[in-house]
């Protein structure tokens, strides 16, 4: 695999040459686009709206419109100018707790890798060390011409980069969607029924069991139109329900909810978790689901000793 990015990892004074790849494979099934009855390809060329005419990539250039119509002209030499630069260094500013970003600021993953052989311990210390703090590093790069805010963190076993939005990227529900249910107040027979079909349909999060079922429906059309034959298509969506049935759905879904999870197969019995393989966050997550006590200001050693005693 070819990485996106090569730089240094900067943390203090300690300093990590490593490489950057995507953590993530595109699936998607792409299709050419044809004319309707030829097999004719479609292209698109970039076209001149007033003469019709061709233009090449040397003689574009990019505009930026104003209130009043008009554009701003900008070449590619200026915007280069001030683009923010080549640098290959990934500094990080501060360590965060992972669960104190909102999940929405998450964009895209990508492993941090050491670049060759000769780093591998001090790359394995700073992963070690984020592993057992169970905090995050937040920090700024430039790829691509672009700069990125970025959160770096301990995986199984290699570092985990995130890009993040910046702030001002995210928008304000409240100012964006008029429907809010601000005004509706949730009713407690219904709240109660609400939270008693979550719980019916609580689960381990195992990501095997989910797949991207329509792009597996696309290469199925695919394998039947080359065979000549014909698939069937995909059920409507059932109807939104009415206001004044909520309950009774409610209802209804609990004991399917929980009908389901009797009918399905027996999951085999829990193995206790050997907390000496686990990461200081793992541990700290166990220790508030058990509510111990104090277990902010616990070391890892600390957070495992009083797991052990619960």
């Amino acid at each position: 695999m070819r990485p996106v990015w090569s730089g240094s990892l900067s943390l203090g004074l300690v300093t990590v040459p490593v490489r950057l790849y995507s953590a993530v494979e595109d699936h998607t099934v792409h299709f050419r686009q044809f004319q309707r009855g030829t097999e004719d390809r479609i292209r698109y060329r970039r076209v001149n709206e007033r003469t019709g005419k061709e233009v090449g990539y040397e003689d574009i250039v990019k505009g930026y419109e104003l209130d009043n119509g008009e554009y701003v002209v900008v070449e590619p030499e200026e915007l280069d100018e001030i683009a923010p630069g080549r640098s290959k260094s990934l500094d990080i500013e501060s360590f965060v707790e992972l669960d104190a970003i909102d999940p929405t600021f998450f964009d895209k993953t990508y492993w941090l890798a050491p670049a060759k052989d000769e780093f591998e311990r001090p790359y394995a210390l700073l992963l070690e060390a984020m592993d057992s703090s169970g905090k995050a590093g937040i920090a700024k790069f430039v790829m691509r011409g672009r700069e990125y805010l970025a959160l770096v963190r301990s995986g199984d076993g290699v570092m985990v980069l995130n890009t993040l939005h910046f702030a001002a990227d995210l928008r304000d529900p409240a100012e964006q969607l008029p429907d809010l249910p601000g005004k509706a107040k949730a009713r407690g027979k219904e709240l109660d029924m609400a939270v008693n079909l979550i719980d019916a349909m609580s689960d381990d999060w195992r990501p095997e069991d989910y797949r991207d079922t329509y792009t597996d429906r696309v290469r199925d059309l695919i394998k039947a139109k080359k065979k000549g034959d014909t698939i069937t298509p995909a059920t409507e969506p059932g109807e939104p329900t009415k206001v004044v049935d909520l309950f009774e759905a409610l209802s209804k879904s609990v004991e399917s909810g929980k009908v389901k999870k009797k009918s399905g197969a027996k999951k085999p019995p829990a193995k206790k978790k050997d907390l000496s393989s686990l990461s200081k966050a793992d541990l700290d997550k166990l220790a508030r689901e058990r509510n111990i006590k104090g277990r902010s200001k616990m070391t890892r050693a600390g957070l495992e000793k009083a797991l052990k005693a619960s």
